[in-house]
């Protein structure tokens, strides 16, 4: 029988949270009271560039190279308008997670009946394991491209990065923090020399960001304007951000939970800043190389790999743009087993090992990519990747409308619920999100 327990803001909860979320990392970084507010951001840093290689993740690659290929630099303003909605989901993914010290799992466990959990914690799955069939993908396409690794057996072994999620696991979670931030500084890296590469247009990049109403007059460019929106926002990063803020030892009083809403939003706008430079990037270079050269249909990968070195006449060009594949890849894969670890303690109050966790994610991502490389190649693999963005569009909403209900809730928030500007910034941003992805979904499935 579910026992009522009070949550910070005085509200009775339906039911007990017996464990707080991630538990075994919970509270468990320690930061300093008395410190300057650069030491404190440093404390705080990390989560939001957990959040943030969800962001830049293969899935989003084909999107980007699509839309520099076709439209030149117009479609920039999509994502930034994009991330834009990705820094406003994400604050209110920290907001929630601190001030109800609840992931948005846990809040929906013990807020909706256990019908609706179970329907919540289906889709969640399900958009956990599309992502994570990305991340297999574009492993195994950097593998093939880098090393000459079949494809079948890239995918295969994209299966083994379970050792090095476990083997971080017991070394703490800044270990995590610090893989992640790495492989991000790489990508960053490789992208910054790609467009170095390239001598794109600055004044076309400039003019680029600005919003055009071709957008929506274009039916073409509007299915790829669509598609970047679609794939920007991962369902699973909500549930994450929600925990993974906690995992910070401050003071758990109104004071200290403003202060930590403070510098975990700054971390993680900082992140998805560096997001929004790298997918802006992909398709920066994806202009100034093949719509440049009139490659006007590059949406695939590994086109985008055989005609960057010759097109820009610098050899490294290619093996640059692959790294940058693989690190996306793998880093993307650690996040997704953590996530899929807070959906189903959150929602099922059961837990499993992490390793048996993460077979569980890693299998249902690899046998489809098994069956669909064997048959079909590269070109299979190609189209599997804009599915898997489908999938994650259509889930989406599911993550989005409660957390903006959440929060907008003043009897679950106190001091903390929204402003009223902001609430209907949230729900215009929920509703526009459901909306598009609905006429994605019906340009999709009309071809």
């Amino acid at each position: 029988m579910a026992t009522n327990v009070m949550n910070s803001s005085g509200r009775a909860w339906r039911s007990e949270i017996t464990h707080p979320s991630l538990p075994e990392v919970h509270s468990s970084l320690h930061v300093p009271r008395s410190a300057s507010s650069l030491q404190k951001l440093l404390a705080f840093a990390g989560p939001g560039f957990l959040i943030a290689v969800g962001y830049m993740d293969p899935g989003n690659w084909a999107t980007d190279l699509a839309a520099g290929s076709r439209y030149n630099y117009a479609l920039l303003s999509v994502i930034f308008v994009s991330n834009l909605m990705a820094v406003l989901l994400q604050s209110l993914a920290v907001k929630l997670g601190v001030a109800t010290e609840r992931d948005l799992a846990q809040a929906c466990r013990t807020h909706y009946s256990r019908r609706v959990n179970l329907g919540l914690w289906a889709f969640a799955e399900i958009a956990i394991a599309a992502c994570d069939l990305a991340e297999v993908i574009g492993s195994a396409l950097a593998l093939n491209l880098l090393f000459h690794i079949p494809l079948l057996w890239g995918v295969c072994l994209t299966g083994l990065d379970v050792i090095l999620l476990l083997l971080l696991q017991q070394k703490g979670f800044r270990m995590i923090e610090a893989l992640v931030i790495s492989l991000i500084a790489l990508i960053g890296v490789c992208f910054g020399l790609e467009i170095l590469f390239s001598r794109p247009d600055l004044l076309g990049i400039a003019h680029g960001f600005l919003p055009s109403t071709q957008v929506i007059r274009d039916p073409g460019m509007l299915y790829i304007a669509i598609g970047i929106l679609g794939a920007t926002v991962m369902p699973h990063n909500l549930y994450l951000h929600s925990a993974i803020v906690q995992t910070r030892k401050y003071e758990r009083t109104p004071e200290g939970k403003r202060e930590a809403i403070k510098f975990c939003t700054l971390d993680s706008t900082i992140a998805l800043t560096i997001a929004l430079f790298v997918n802006a990037a992909i398709l920066i270079v994806s202009a100034a190389t093949f719509y440049r050269h009139g490659y006007n249909q590059i949406a695939e990968i590994t086109d985008a790999y055989k005609l960057l070195s010759p097109l820009l006449g610098v050899t490294a060009a290619s093996t640059v743009f692959a790294l940058a594949l693989l690190a996306s890849g793998q880093n993307s894969t650690l996040t997704g087993t953590l996530a899929g670890q807070v959906v189903m303690e959150g929602f099922l109050n059961i837990r499993l090992r992490p390793w048996l966790r993460r077979l569980i994610t890693r299998t249902l991502a690899i046998i489809p990519a098994i069956i669909v490389t064997a048959f079909w190649g590269s070109s299979g693999t190609a189209k599997l990747l804009v599915f898997s963005q489908v999938i994650l569009s259509m889930q989406l909403s599911f993550a989005v409308f409660p957390l903006v209900q959440f929060t907008g809730d003043r009897q679950k928030m106190g001091e903390f619920v929204n402003a009223p500007w902001l609430k209907g910034l949230g729900w215009f941003t929920a509703i526009a999100i459901a909306l598009l992805n609905a006429w994605l979904l019906v340009l999709a499935f009309r071809g």
